[in-house]
């Protein structure tokens, strides 16, 4: 494990420790929890565009060719 030091402001530090204490959890915690979090989107972006390119309209068009055709549900409309 590796420490390292960050240099947050005032109010940002803050809040951090009043959301830790709430979710009973240590700041460090909270921070290595966020931290993963935004790595996680990150990834999880880069893996849909590289799927993205790869993607072929044909296909994608007769995917949606089997869906039912009916009206949108109420809230569904546009």
């Amino acid at each position: 494990m590796s420490a390292l030091n960050l240099r947050l402001p005032d109010s940002i530090h803050r809040h951090i420790r009043e959301i830790a204490k709430r979710d009973g959890v240590s700041i460090n915690l909270f921070i290595t929890s966020a931290v993963a979090e935004k790595i996680s989107a990150l990834a999880t972006e880069d893996i849909l565009a590289a799927r993205a390119k790869s993607a072929r309209k044909g296909a994608f068009k007769k995917v949606l060719n089997r869906v039912p055709k009916r009206k949108p549900l109420p809230g569904d409309e546009l």
